[in-house]
């Protein structure tokens, strides 16, 4: 066997193997880094059922190494780096596939390069060896379970591989192992009266803390008798991670990462227990972005996302760090502070969101102006619990938006008779939808040169049970802050396409216009809607007058635009309402497919009293290439002079007031020529 030394350098390496070759066991060097064997006496050779030492060095044994062997000898080398370590452990090798079981010594021997490699002394176990006991031991190898035998004084007196490679030190003992030294001596104490011990632990390891499921159960050493501790660990770091980000969820707003009402519920209990017996006191301010609705509907629901991160940015910018500021939902927003003088802090917070909050915003190229309606409640003033003063701050806050919105109101007791007004009032009209105590008036649009009606106004009353008539200006706002605006739209529609198809039957070719919110408008089935509900009645779309009022069409609003278009495409006309009132884009105005301009009746008052301003907005009507109709008119004074500027078609009480139908056929069928 002269070539048994090939593959190993000249000098005294050479010397030193040459005395293993005198040994009577199976004895090799496996170079780890390279996953070989690199020299091994005769009786290796015999055991790897090899032919020459360069055959088996030639054999690459990391084709059949799984990742756990693979990590457990890194192990090795690093412990033989460390210290003087050496090992005897029961290996299964696979000489040319043949399992073969032994008992091995093992321990770092240097190469001549200077790299670690292992020694490795084998012997072979008895053939009587249960199968039991070679598959429990590789099952030990292979299993990602960290297990450790410790004696009574918790030194280690085995460690799998799974549980060598997780320690960051071959010696660390078992009270070593914990982050915080009070878990090792609860978990001590607990093993005075308990067998077995489980709980999660934070422990140090070799890639950092971590967390563990420690279970320790008293039992023998099979080798000394003495008193041991059996150490099992799993690792549940990724699950209490996830176990930790599912309560930051359960405890925060996933748009804003602010609080949310389940946090700060919490932390109201325990800010009362802070303020017990002092002279503190705690205030819920409630904020609700006025408008954000419209941005939502006009810009899209990312542009109100945008705008929502911001505002809670903002917040964040205006508290103190003892003060928490939550979202509670949709556009509200929560502010909790603590304050032996609560209310010089509630005015330091009202001055700020006026110079920070209502900032304004771009937000997809269109400029916003946030404003706010707060509400304020106070603890104990204005309630002893959470809820009654969210109750209380949300009265005050809806009592801030009938001022007009961009307010802060704190709750007074009257405010709660409010509240309950409103509510009634909501639920007279969900009853009033449902049984029909809705009504449609109308009002005649007249041809001032021949005084014949040439058109009609829908106008929506409220026959209330009381025996009264209400006017929309009662009880629209009430309708748009429930959700109503488009079951009342489309009543309304019902009734005209049916009156109108009963009026084109006798003859009465008139158009008839019809009010549509600014929330009826963004709904987007609105035009389908009213289609449909013409087809049914067989109306005549195209004297159907969508009325907008000249305010919804301010700010370059191009989802109100685009629906204009969607209503002239499909037939309808479509005009300007209230014409004069708002300082409107007039080249925007100009653009659109419009039907008519309505002048709004407080410039027609103007008439003959205010010559300059109105000679000015009967000229705009000119420009605009319109048909122009006066609303408001009064008396023969004002139909006289628009017909000098060539304003023909008026509406206003000098002709009629609005009135129910049963009236309105009255004045057709005089003030009306009938088609053959």
């Amino acid at each position: 066997m002269e070539e048994k030394n090939a593959p190993i350098a000249e000098g005294g390496y050479r010397e030193t193997l040459s005395r293993f070759e005198l040994i009577d066991s199976p004895l090799w060097v496996f170079d780890t880094d390279h996953a070989k064997i690199c020299w091994a006496n005769r009786k290796a050779l015999e055991i790897w059922k090899s032919d020459s030492l360069s055959e088996l060095c030639e054999r690459d044994m990391a084709l059949d190494m799984s990742t756990s062997v693979e990590k457990r000898l890194r192990q090795y080398q690093s412990d033989f780096l460390q210290s003087n370590a050496k090992f005897r452990e029961q290996w299964t090798i696979y000489p040319k596939g043949e399992p073969l079981t032994m008992s091995m010594y093992l321990s770092g021997f240097r190469l001549e390069d200077g790299r670690m490699a292992m020694l490795c002394e084998g012997h072979p176990t008895s053939e009587s060896l249960a199968p039991e006991s070679i598959r429990s031991v590789e099952a030990l190898l292979h299993t990602p379970v960290m297990i450790t035998l410790f004696d009574r004084s918790g030194s280690a007196l085995y460690r799998n591989p799974a549980a060598r490679e997780s320690v960051p030190q071959l010696d660390m003992k078992l009270a070593q192992r914990f982050v915080k030294q009070t878990d090792a001596s609860e978990l001590f104490e607990r093993l005075n009266s308990e067998d077995d011990v489980t709980s999660i632990y934070s422990v140090k390891t070799s890639t950092g803390v971590q967390w563990h499921e420690v279970s320790v159960r008293k039992c023998r050493d099979a080798v000394s008798g003495g008193i041991a501790f059996l150490c099992t660990e799993s690792n549940v770091t990724a699950l209490k991670h996830a176990q930790a980000h599912s309560n930051h969820l359960a405890r925060h707003d996933a748009l804003t990462g602010l609080p949310n009402r389940n946090h700060v519920m919490q932390r109201f209990q325990t800010a009362i227990s802070e303020i017990a017996g002092t002279n503190k006191e705690a205030a819920l301010i409630f904020l609700d972005l006025d408008h954000f609705k419209d941005v939502n509907d006009t810009l899209g629901h990312s542009a109100g996302d945008e705008l929502l991160v911001d505002v809670a940015h903002r917040l964040r910018s205006i508290i103190r760090s003892s003060d928490m500021v939550a979202r509670l939902g949709g556009d509200e927003f929560l502010i909790l502070m603590l304050s032996k003088n609560i209310r010089n802090e509630i005015e330091i917070v009202k001055q700020r969101l006026a110079e920070t909050v209502s900032k304004p915003i771009t937000i997809h190229g269109t400029e916003i102006q946030v404003t706010t309606s707060v509400g304020v409640a106070i603890y104990p003033h204005h309630g002893l619990d959470m809820e009654t003063l969210l109750r209380n701050a949300d009265l005050a806050m809806y009592s801030s938006k009938d001022r007009g919105r961009n307010a802060l109101t704190i709750y007074e007791s009257q405010m709660s008779e409010k509240v309950q007004t409103r509510l009634r009032l909501e639920a007279e009209l969900r009853d009033a939808l449902n049984t029909s105590a809705f009504e449609v008036y109308y009002q005649p649009r007249v041809d001032m040169r021949t005084n014949q009606v040439v058109g009609a106004e829908a106008l929506l009353r409220w026959n209330h049970k009381n025996g009264g008539i209400l006017m929309p200006s009662e009880f629209i706002e009430a309708c748009e802050n429930i959700g109503l605006m488009c079951e009342i739209g489309d009543f309304v529609m019902n009734e005209v396409c049916k009156v109108q198809s009963e009026w084109h039957g006798k003859g009465y070719l008139i158009d008839i216009s019809v009010n549509v919110s600014r929330k009826q408008l963004l709904a987007e089935d609105v035009v389908y809607q009213f289609q449909k509900i013409a087809q049914s009645y067989g109306a005549d779309i195209t004297r159907i007058e969508i009325d907008l009022k000249e305010s919804m069409l301010v700010g370059h609003n191009n989802s109100l635009v685009s629906r204009v278009n969607e209503f002239r495409s499909a037939g309808f006309r479509v005009s300007i309402d209230d014409f004069g009132q708002e300082f409107t884009n007039l080249i925007k105005i100009k653009s659109l497919p419009l039907s008519s301009l309505k002048i709004s009746p407080s410039f027609t008052s103007l008439i003959t009293k205010e010559v300059a301003v109105t000679e000015l907005l009967a000229s705009l009507c000119g420009l605009m290439s319109f048909e122009v109709v006066a609303l408001g008119v009064e008396n023969f004074e004002q139909v006289n002079w628009l017909l000098t500027k060539s304003i023909y078609v008026c509406q206003g009480s000098f002709y009629s007031m609005p009135v129910p139908l049963s009236e309105f056929n009255s004045y057709l069928q005089s003030n009306c020529v009938q088609s053959s």
